[in-house]
């Protein structure tokens, strides 16, 4: 209902990020995530710490969700010398197709704590509904 991945995509994606962990524009490395149904919509969250606000951007395309985010180098003075610098940056990014019974124009986003959590609600015709059965009374049992 949610969505469809392409496994080689991911493999590709994951093998980039171990093998190059500096994403570009053309070839941007994976981006984490965690998706799960709550109630009426599907809640997907995508780990980007050290991602400001403004280097997120969020795009639907019929039901193709794309996320992408850039991870700068910290701004750092002129008396300053790295001395670690792990975190990978470059560009981050994850398409996921989203399923039809999916409300795309009510798409929520917030950003907090490095996570970027999207709530998708789904479409009223497909959520379960109970179905009222009419017809001949059926007789009753008296006990």
């Amino acid at each position: 209902m949610l969505m469809r991945t392409d496994p080689f995509r991911e493999l590709d994606r994951l093998a980039q990020q171990v093998f190059n962990g500096s994403g570009t524009w053309s070839r941007p490395a994976a981006m984490p995530m965690d998706a799960y149904r709550a109630g009426d919509e599907f809640v997907v969250a995508f780990d980007l710490p050290g991602v400001s606000a403004e280097a997120i951007e969020l795009d639907v395309e019929r039901n193709v969700l794309t996320v992408k985010a850039e991870r700068r180098p910290a701004r750092t003075g002129d008396n300053v010398e790295m001395q670690v610098a792990e975190r990978p940056l470059g560009v981050f990014s994850r398409q996921l197709f989203l399923g039809d019974s999916l409300d795309t124009e009510h798409i929520q986003a917030a950003y907090d704590a490095g996570v970027l959590t999207l709530r998708i609600p789904v479409l009223e015709k497909a959520k379960p509904r109970r179905i009222a059965i009419t017809g001949q009374d059926v007789p009753q049992i008296n006990a």
